[in-house]
């Protein structure tokens, strides 16, 4: 069955960084887009950045210079290094991904349980 793994929160003081990792596991055929979103307690779930199978990857405006996500296909896994952390990037982050669950390589939508990130100030 197909998981995503999350990992890497944590509490950081304000200007702190912290590095997330999602993992695709379980059988697959193939991984198509991934994405990384996160919600902040009481806010609606907003987009962070989008990495695409060929290499393209877009921030949201809140992130931009700050984050740098990457992408590891060999082992299915994506990254989030995040630095200048302020108390805004609280939230839960969900890592998100089209994967191919099936020898047909339709691809299906995954979410994973998501990692809590604490920035103190």
């Amino acid at each position: 069955q197909v998981q995503l793994v999350e990992s890497g929160g944590g509490l950081v003081q304000v200007g702190g960084s912290l590095r997330l990792s999602c993992k695709v596991t379980g059988t697959f055929f193939g991984v198509n887009t991934m994405w990384w979103y996160r919600q902040a307690p009481g806010k609606q779930q907003e987009w962070v950045t989008v990495m695409t199978p060929g290499g393209t990857i877009n921030y949201a405006d809140s992130v931009k210079g700050r984050f740098t996500s990457s992408r590891d296909v060999a082992s299915a896994t994506v990254f989030l290094q995040m630095n200048s952390l302020v108390p805004e990037d609280t939230g839960v982050y969900f890592c998100h991904a089209q994967v191919a669950p099936y020898s047909d390589k339709v691809y299906q939508s995954y979410w994973g349980r998501g990692t809590q990130v604490t920035v103190s100030s």
